[in-house]
């Protein structure tokens, strides 16, 4: 018999409810974006009268979620950026130094003196005095090298030690640069991704492009170089022991130590231990903060491991300078003046607030263990992206338009309940993809209008399916009834197959086609349940009222 049960009635009722609800923001974007971004900002702290009013502006009873504008739609920048990971293998040799010359040490009655010679890139080399000593040297040096952290480096260590006369020469082994280009490229994107989060910017693309590159896609923001200005700096903090200052840069630094300028003291530039006491890795937190004269400054706080080299340090060298050091400038080289054991403190300078604020994202986010070269980069104009919208808008009207009239033509009074299905259809998927925080992007557009045509397909299996049963003669319910039981396998199998398609687009694809596969795919799962209850609701309303002994479809 043609009925639907109350519960479901209610549950279909209360879906379509809140799909207008959440689909509701949509309509109101640039009031409910900057309402969203004003509530960022106060959480962050930034409590103004400005942020509270365009807080004030969306009910924070209604839901706030949004359908992010793609690159192509909201305009922003585009950076195709090649990680230096060949950088990181001369870090890894300049910290290796001390370990080297520290377990020699008690060996010197067999190798002698031992002196850090210069060396290509990637590669340590140390003198020692006494060659009759160098396969004990070997021994101590090769026990060292740890396993290597990796499937395909199982079985291999991380050094490669050898001499070559009275030197001893140590370089990464291949398994090991393999294993480390890995890790360069994890811990670059997580730390680019980490960056983009929180300066506020909406749905980046952050992937891996090939062996050594990766592809960044920020909606919304200025330029190009505003990104740059972002992802660029590595950020890279070290606390070094100060050997001497200098005014003339080319003077001679010494073997193990180097000269680097002062951040605000023109001229004037700083001899260092290259291997530092402590790095920013071993940072924890990072804040903006205000120095005892109140001026700007950033204070942050060391991990355990941080906190007991820098402790130790401080207590053997009270009335010694260290340097704190930002990407090879001197940021300031104060004096030593007690043991710091809290493994926290502050770095001042000439900051003004929004450089220590910045400093502190950068610090906090960590440093990009890798320069970053910029192979290409484009900034996308809001304006063309408006373009984009405004023609999606057109196409899908007129899909709409077409569509609707086609149904309101071919099918009388049941395509009219099929059009309201439709309209609450569009909905549906605007709601679902704001639940989600869903980017859409060009592609994503014509997977609406898609949809849109895809939408009135099942019920017009279903309407010609009733039509067969009206020519049995079996009365109008029944027609009704059976025309929705025998076309619901064909409605199932073609929408699933279709499902199917858009799963592996989503995964297989990258960037708009995968925007274009979360549009068609959420757009068949509102369809079908549009069709299959929203439809048959309708229906089933109108023929309870109405009680016709015909009906014409």
């Amino acid at each position: 018999m043609l009925q639907i049960d109350l519960w479901k009635r209610v549950l279909i009722w209360a879906t379509l409810a809140l799909g207008v609800v959440l689909a509701l923001p949509n309509a109101f974007y640039t009031r409910v974006e900057q309402h969203n971004d004003a509530a960022s900002a106060i959480e962050l702290g930034a409590n103004t009268p400005e942020n509270q009013a365009l807080a004030a502006q969306w009910p924070s009873a209604l839901p706030s979620g949004l359908v992010n504008l793609g690159l192509d739609l909201r305009g922003g920048a585009h950076l195709l950026a090649e990680v230096k990971v060949q950088d990181v293998y001369a870090a890894r040799m300049d910290a290796l130094w001390p370990e080297v010359r520290d377990i020699l040490r008690p060996e010197r009655a067999t190798v002698g003196t031992i002196r850090l010679q210069p060396a290509p890139e990637g590669e340590l080399r140390v003198r020692i005095s006494e060659p009759a000593g160098m396969p004990r040297a070997l021994e101590l040096v090769r026990g060292l090298a740890q396993p290597v952290v990796s499937l395909t480096g199982a079985g291999s260590t991380d050094l490669q030690v050898s001499s070559e006369g009275d030197q001893i020469i140590v370089t990464l082994s291949e398994a090991e640069k393999q294993a480390t280009d890995e890790r360069t490229m994890q811990q670059s994107l997580e730390i680019i991704r980490r960056r983009i989060d929180e300066v506020g910017t909406r749905e980046p693309t952050i992937q891996r492009q090939g062996s050594d590159r990766i592809l960044i896609q920020v909606p919304g923001i200025g330029s190009a170089q505003e990104l740059k200005d972002i992802i660029g700096t590595t950020a890279q903090l070290t606390f070094q022991p100060v050997v001497g200052r200098t005014s003339n840069a080319n003077d001679s630094a010494g073997v193990g130590n180097e000269i680097l300028p002062y951040l605000d003291r023109e001229g004037a530039y700083a001899i260092l231990e290259q291997a530092p006491v402590v790095t920013g890795e071993e940072l924890v937190d990072a804040q903006p903060s205000f120095d005892q004269n109140g001026r700007p400054a950033v204070s942050f706080r060391f991990n355990p491991s941080g906190a007991r080299k820098f402790g130790d340090y401080t207590a053997e060298n009270i009335g010694s300078p260290f340097a704190i050091v930002l990407d090879n400038e001197v940021i300031s080289d104060p004096v030593i003046q007690s043991h710091i054991s809290g493994g926290s403190g502050i770095i001042t300078g000439n900051f003004s607030i929004e450089e220590s604020t910045n400093l502190a994202v950068l610090l906090r986010a960590g440093a990009l263990p890798a320069g970053l070269e910029f192979l290409e980069e484009r900034t996308i104009g809001p304006e063309l992206g408006q373009d984009s919208i405004d023609a999606g808008k057109i196409a899908t009207a007129v899909a709409f338009a077409a569509v609707l009239m086609f149904m309101a033509l071919a099918y009388g009074l049941f395509g009219i309940f099929a059009n309201i299905a439709l309209i609450f259809n569009i909905v549906l998927l605007f709601g679902a993809l704001s639940l989600i925080g869903a980017t859409l992007t060009l592609p994503g557009i014509a997977g609406i209008v898609l949809t849109v045509g895809m939408a009135v397909d099942a019920n017009v299996l279903i309407f010609e399916r009733i039509r067969e049963e009206l020519k049995t003669a079996r009365g109008p319910a029944r027609a009704i009834e059976l025309g929705y039981e025998k076309a619901l396998s064909a409605i199932i199998d073609a929408n699933f197959t279709t499902f199917i398609t858009a799963v592996i687009l989503y995964v297989m694809g990258s960037g708009p086609v995968r925007g274009f596969a979360i549009t068609l795919g959420l757009g068949i799962l509102t369809s079908v349940f549009t069709a299959i209850f929203v439809t048959r609701l309708l229906i089933v309303i109108w023929f309870e009222r109405r009680r016709p002994k015909t009906i014409e479809v």
